[in-house]
């Protein structure tokens, strides 16, 4: 069992509002562990090729349309090396709310309220809008690509994913729409089986589509069985474990492969839309309300290393007396 919880202590001084965010830590001995300040509203994180991190700042509320949201760029030890790398309201650029991302080759596609935004990932410069002012979204939160490189973006406000298809002038088609996706935010794929993979904002749900375009879903919250709240952010190690922001909760939740469930992190403020470095084993959690984020080490699936010797609660200082020893 892998302790992992994620410290942040930040205060916020405002005309009339004091934040507090005070967290307890315990970190895996030698895990990787970088901590990125000074955004603003950060509310993805993505990874390139393990050498580059992309975040997405509102730099301001949520959804407003000020164009005056940006992309920082950080390096390999999450050093900030570009804060304002896309500006909005700068060198042409549109940038109103920008929320998740995903890579194709050369450019660096971003969710934006009723658009996808492509730009370069090297210059910044903007590469191409795609519009779906015709399908009526209006809050573009989730967006992924698969292996086939296509794209998928969900509104949330109409409870609808599309496909874009990036060889075909970026077409748009609806790929699913149905009330069960609970309002959806974030996407990914499933590193194994291609599966389209998201979670619905209302009801804390999981779902995952199929290759035949069925619908399955994975985990339902309500009132008499608990689970998840606002859950924000998916993604995937490569080795097919599935991990969840919850930002109202205020956790970050492990799934593996036989759906069982585990909070790694807790106590956190407003973990968004996170996101795994899979080439170095990382996961990147950005703090929308405490205007900073963590990139942290994960651990590693036992049979990963076979001759390594399992962890015990007194690896983290935890001597619990035998006869007392919590389940794992």
């Amino acid at each position: 069992m892998q302790i992992f919880r994620m410290a942040l202590v930040r205060t916020i001084f405002t005309v009339s509002i004091v934040i507090v965010a005070s967290l307890v830590s315990f970190w895996l001995p030698n895990a990787i562990s970088y901590e990125i300040a000074n955004l603003q509203f950060p509310q993805n994180i993505i990874a390139d090729n393990g050498e580059v991190y992309y975040i997405s700042n509102a730099n301001g509320d949520p959804g407003t349309r000020e164009n005056k949201g940006f992309i920082s760029k950080a390096d390999a030890e999450g050093k900030i090396t570009a804060l304002h790398f896309i500006q909005g309201g700068q060198e042409s650029v549109t940038l109103n709310s920008p929320k998740e991302m995903s890579i194709i080759g050369p450019i660096l596609y971003v969710a934006d309220l009723d658009v996808v935004r492509g730009f370069d990932k090297t210059t910044g410069h903007s590469l191409v809008t795609i519009n779906f002012s015709q399908f009526h979204a209006q809050s573009l939160t989730g967006l992924t690509a698969d292996s086939h490189g296509y794209l998928y973006a969900s509104d949330a406000d109409t409870n609808t994913i599309f496909r874009i298809d990036p060889a075909q002038n970026h077409a748009i088609t609806q790929f699913f729409q149905d009330a069960k996706l609970s309002h959806p935010h974030g996407l990914a794929v499933h590193p194994r089986n291609g599966h389209l993979v998201g979670v619905g904002w209302d009801d804390g749900k999981v779902f995952e589509i199929d290759k035949k375009g069925i619908l399955h879903e994975l985990f339902v919250s309500s009132f008499f069985s608990g689970g998840f709240h606002n859950l924000d952010g998916i993604d995937f190690d490569q080795y097919g474990t599935m991990y969840l922001s919850d930002l109202t909760a205020g956790k970050v939740w492990r799934i593996r492969a036989n759906l069982k469930k585990e909070a790694i992190a807790e106590f956190l403020l407003s973990p968004s839309g996170i996101g795994v470095d899979r080439i170095n084993h990382l996961i990147l959690v950005p703090y929308l309300y405490a205007k900073g984020a963590e990139i942290n080490g994960l651990e590693r699936p036992s049979n990963d290393t076979p001759d390594k010797k399992k962890r015990t609660f007194s690896d983290y200082g935890l001597n619990f007396p035998k006869d007392k020893k919590p389940n794992e």
